[in-house]
Order: C-alpha cells, then structure tokens, then sequence
C-alpha cells in the first residue's frame, strides 16, 4: 500500500503546527502566580472553554478510532450510555460539586482528607495516579501506532518511540508553561480540529457512495447478513457478558458509575470543573459538556457505519464483490477507520485525517499531564515540604512560585511515566492477545471501584476511617483484577469461560469497596493543617 504523505498533507501539518504553537506561545505570556493559577486558572475559565475541554479530555485517539470501529462491527446501542452519562451528571452535580467548592480543594481527593485525614487523600490520590498511567499510556500508544504508519510508512519499534515522543514533545510544548489555561484553551483547538477531520471524512464517504442517503439508512436497518438494524438504540437484553456491556441495563447501571467517577471523582476531568467562579458555572459546564459529547460521538459511529457499506455493501457501490478487508497492518492489527485512512484518503485529507488523530492524542494527554501534576503536587508534594518547613521551625512560608515550578517538574515527570508506558504497551501487544482498545477503555475500572466505595461512604454515611479507606481501595482494585480473564484461568478451567463485561465488574466492585470502606469506626472529621493553595492556613 502506498501511503507516503504528499506536499499537500505536509502543508496541513505544517499549518496545524504552526497555529498550535502561536496559540501556545499566546497563551503561555500570562505566567501562572501561584499554585491555584497553575492548576486551577485561578478560577475564572469561561464555562464554554470548559465544556469543550471535559468533552476533549473524555475523547480521545481511542474514540477516534474505535468510534467508526463500533459502527462498522455493531450498531448505535453505544449511544445508549449517555442515559447513564445524563444520570451520573446530574448525581455529581447534587452531591459532590458544591462540596468540592464549598472546600476550596484544589484536587478532588482533597475532600477525602478533611473527612479522613491526610492519609486517605494520598492513598486515594496513588490510587488515581496507577490507574491514569495505564489509561493514557495506552491511549498514547494507539495514537502513536497511527502517526508511524502515516509518517514513518512503519510501525518498527524506533519508529514507534519517535512517535510516542514527538507526541509527549508537543503536549509539553504548549502547556508546560501556561498550566491548565492553556490546556483549557488549546483543547477547544484539538477539540475543532478532529471533529473538522472526521467531518470531512464523513462528507467525503458520503460522496463516494453511488447511493441516497435514504437507501444507505435502508441498507443499514437490513444487513445482508440478517444480523438486525444496525440503527438499533436501546438493547434491552439482559446480557453480563463482555458482549453486553452497551445494553439499555448496563447503561443505567455500570455506565451510571463509570461516568460519577469519571466526572466527579477522576482529576482528569473534574479539575476542569473546579477552573470555573463557582459550583454552578461548574456544574453547568459539566452538563453541557454531556450534550456535546452526543453528535460528536453520532459522527464518528456513523462513520464507522458507512464504512460498512463501503466495504461490505458492493450491491450500493455498484461493484461486482465487496472490497477486500484485510486490516493488518505489517502484522498489527488496525481498526477498520484507519485501513481505509491508509488505503482510500485521498491527498490532504489523509493529512488531515492524521492531524486529528494527534489533536485527540494530544488533548487527553495534555488533561492527564496537568491532572496528574495537580495530584503529585498539591496532594503528595506540597504536605510534605510543609510539613518538613514545620519540623525544621522554619516560619517563612515557602514562596508560590516555588509550587509553580514543582508543577511544570511533575508534567514533565508525567509526561516521562506516559511515554515508558507507551512504549511498556507496544512490547507488551507483541505477547499478548489481549485487545489495547478495550484495555484502554476499561482500565480506569480497577481504581474507579475503590474510589466509587469511598466516596459513596462520605457522601451517604457517616461510617469510615483512614484504614478502612486504604482497604477500600485495595479491595475494589484485587476485585476488579480478580474478574480478568487471565487471573480467572489460573484459578481452574471452570472459572476460564466466565465472562463478565467490566460495567457489572464496577458494579460489583463498588458495592464490596463500599462495605469495606463502611466497617471502619467512624472518627471525627479532621481539618487539614498545611496551607492551601491561596497561601491561607486552613
């Protein structure tokens, strides 16, 4: 296959570069002052920017793929999770966005902390941190195998590593300096641009497609192989299977909680809720963010689905057989987006196509650089100096600049953990057959069980303490892990077959992490003793 960019997908590059880089630079001309700046954009980002950022952060080279992957294979049942996403916004909104306010927490396991103590909230704070490496560094990894194959014509190892470090290059690029400001602001860049590249996409299928829009509906509410409407919305099977995991119960249910932690509970995304005035512009960003998220996720499964007629509808393509589908790619397997990205895209687009696969990478990237910086800092780092100022009777109070600095140093420690984990992932596919999209989805499911069993003990009882916390986690990762298909195999061949899709593996985790979590004695809340990030003692 030839793939070689041309002169004209080269232009698109360059100019996708140098419009990033002038609105970094822009953008980084305001220097943070102090930590809550850095992390917290001082609390007045805009509730537009915001919404555009939370719904960047929670897509990303995943979904640019694998959206028009679900289209092509399945039907529109993904759809159905955003019930689950509506109710677990609303949930957030009602209990744990005014109290993370009402706080003035700069991270959201600071709440844990004044409940439990300083320990809870580091614990939880490690916890967040496992899980993100292996989320982003996965998402990383798949974002990086497409630029190879369109820039280096390969996916050999060095081409691989080169990938994986021009991406983490340029997410560090334009937001290193201006702190989470600039992810907001150049996420709604990102955000334009792969939604411009999956439009054109979208436009250009349409026109190489002999057929009305109404037959192609037609042809795709009856398969040619009578597998059902690949329109169908709501699945209303009751199936606990990895197969499952989009039916209507699983949506009202698993989904409901992946979406509580992930909006409420997950630093990645939460901290850009927490840039807003106030709990409401807050809350009203989050929610608008969940409308969004519904074309943008239509576009990319409709995609999928006219690539379905592309490739397996020859009768509407007026050719004598369907096109040949071999989607492997030097021996690695690609989603079925980008075997036509590779084989079909005409020149510039192809280009464009590229640029928005790097513009999703680097949106989640640049979200979990700052996140976890946030976390390293302001949860693991600042305690300890402050308390290590206070053993050494030292009375000056450390300077803000000082956290600033600490927090450009933990994006760059990030930005090292992520890319080792990339790379962890591309030697890792060479042994295992486990599929990296699914893992990259459903990864956060080992720390959200934990977390999900902890805050649901402080938001509706008055059980817990520091101990049963750290058991809470403990428990709701060992129970997560205990489901997967490898550790089910060790234990005997007749657990080797059961299959449990990861929304029931939270479900279950969660309840078990909450009853641990609720056998702790209760304890009197404490107030945490350092500084926050206004320099004021709490």
């Amino acid at each position: 296959m030839d793939i070689k960019l041309t002169a004209l997908d080269w232009l698109v590059f360059a100019t996708y570069f140098v419009v990033l880089a002038g609105m970094g630079w822009y953008l980084s001309q305001r220097r943070s002052g102090d930590a809550r700046d850095y992390f917290l954009g001082g609390n007045q980002m805009p509730i537009w920017a915001v919404a555009i950022s939370v719904m960047a952060t929670s897509q990303s080279a995943a979904t640019f793929l694998g959206g028009p992957d679900q289209g092509f294979r399945g039907d529109l049942t993904y759809m159905a999770t955003n019930i689950g996403a509506f109710i677990a916004a609303f949930v957030v909104m009602a209990f744990l966005i005014p109290r993370y306010y009402q706080a003035r927490v700069s991270t959201v396991y600071g709440l844990l902390e004044q409940r439990f103590g300083a320990s809870a909230k580091r614990h939880a704070g490690g916890m967040y941190l496992f899980g993100r490496v292996f989320a982003s560094g996965a998402r990383l990894y798949m974002a990086a195998i497409a630029v190879s194959m369109v820039m280096f014509h390969n996916i050999q190892a060095d081409s691989v590593v080169m990938s994986i470090l021009l991406l983490a290059f340029g997410a560090l690029a334009y937001s290193v300096v201006g702190g989470i400001r600039s992810v907001i602001y150049t996420d709604a860049l990102q955000c334009a641009v792969y939604v411009l590249a999956a439009l054109a996409v979208l436009g250009y299928l349409l026109w190489m497609i002999p057929a009305d829009f109404g037959t192609i509906l037609s042809a795709l509410q009856q398969p040619l192989d009578g597998s059902g409407s690949k329109l169908k919305v709501i699945d209303l099977s009751l199936d606990f299977s990895s197969t499952g995991v989009f039916t209507f119960w699983s949506a009202i249910t698993g989904f409901v909680l992946l979406n509580i932690a992930a909006f409420g509970m997950d630093q990645d995304m939460t901290q850009r809720v927490l840039t807003c005035k106030d709990g409401r512009s807050g809350a009203s960003a989050m929610l608008l963010s969940v409308v969004m998220i519904i074309p943008v996720m239509l576009l990319f499964i409709f995609i999928g689905m006219l690539l379905y007629v592309f490739y397996q509808r020859p009768d509407l393509m007026q050719l004598q057989q369907g096109s040949e589908l071999a989607t492997t790619f030097a021996g690695e397997s690609v989603t079925v987006f980008m075997y036509y990205v590779l084989n079909e895209m005409p020149a510039g687009l192809r280009g464009l196509v590229t640029v928005g696969v790097v513009a999703a990478a680097l949106s989640t990237m640049t979200s979990g650089l700052n996140s976890m910086s946030s976390v390293l800092i302001q949860d693991l780092y600042r305690p300890w100096r402050e308390r290590r100022q206070a053993q050494n009777s030292v009375l000056t109070p450390i300077p803000e600049r000082h956290f600033v600095r600490a927090g450009q140093f933990g994006m760059l420690l990030t930005a090292a953990a992520l890319s080792a984990m990339a790379v962890l992932c591309f030697y890792w596919q060479q042994y295992s057959d486990m599929p990296l999209l699914a893992f990259a989805l459903s990864v956060m499911v080992f720390s959200y069980s934990g977390l999900l069993g902890v805050y649901f003990t402080v938001l509706f009882t008055n059980r817990g303490n520091a101990h049963s916390v750290t058991a809470a986690l403990v428990t709701g990762f060992v129970v997560t892990l205990f489901f997967q298909p490898y550790i089910l195999d060790a234990f005997g061949p007749w657990l080797a077959n059961w299959d449990l899709g990861f929304t029931w593996q939270l479900c279950i985790g969660t309840l078990i992490a909450f009853v641990v979590c609720c056998l702790g004695r209760p304890v009197q809340a404490t107030s945490p003793t350092h500084f926050d990030v206004t320099g004021d003692a709490q």
